[in-house]
């Protein structure tokens, strides 16, 4: 898959700054017309893009649960085109996968935590819809991986490896943090050893064979 290298249109300009803005002063603490200002065009000019600031926030949670969920299935689906795929490679092509949306979009995670409750009831059943199922294809690879692991502990684990990744907007501030490839390092070792020891009373990973090929980036999540 070839990583997106063109700009970003204006309407995912105005989503990125409203993230931000949202996920630094709240929903209710910013105002069209500085959301506009962000991105160099009037307030009601925003209106050309989207109806208002709900519109906004919906899509930025159902589309961010629609692309981490997208990201996962694409994932399987080439393990499953790779001869001498292992559950090993899969599983940290999937932590790679999360630990960018961790590191690249920690906005939408604030948003998540704080403003979930106020999008319409359609919207919320959406986003919950695409997180269980996206929960599901870690299940799927981590019995893979651990077969002796049951279900409901290994989907336990995946809620609590979520957790753990999902912390980056408490690590401080980007220029007080260790660099990038430091910290997905970090997280990536972590998180490995959780589903380590979520399994480690159950017998242990299943043999684990030939692995494919480094898989290539995940998806960009909002540009």
């Amino acid at each position: 898959m070839t990583t997106r290298t063109d700009a970003p249109t204006r309407r995912e300009q105005i989503l990125k700054e409203a993230a931000r803005l949202f996920a630094e002063r709240g929903f209710h603490g910013v105002g069209v017309d500085e959301i506009g200002a962000a991105v160099g065009i009037s307030g009601p000019g925003l209106y050309r893009h989207f109806p208002g600031k709900d519109a906004m926030l919906a899509e930025l949670l159902v589309g961010i649960s629609e692309r981490l969920l997208a990201g996962g299935q694409l994932r399987v689906s080439e393990d499953a085109a790779c001869e001498g795929g292992s559950p090993q490679a899969l599983l940290d092509a999937l932590i790679e996968g999360h630990i960018d949306f961790a590191l690249d979009d920690r906005p939408l995670i604030t948003l998540h935590d704080r403003e979930l409750d106020r999008l319409r009831d359609a919207d919320r059943k959406r986003v919950r819809q695409l997180q269980r199922q996206y929960v599901e294809v870690w299940v799927e690879v981590v019995r893979e991986m651990y077969p002796d692991l049951p279900e409901h502990e290994a989907r336990a684990a995946v809620h609590a490896v979520f957790g753990l990744l999902n912390s980056t907007p408490h690590l401080g501030r980007p220029g007080a943090q260790p660099d990038r490839a430091d910290t997905a390092a970090l997280l990536h070792r972590l998180a490995r050893g959780a589903f380590e020891a979520a399994a480690r009373a159950e017998g242990g990973p299943a043999g684990v064979r030939r692995l494919c090929p480094r898989f290539p980036p995940g998806l960009e999540y909002m540009n």
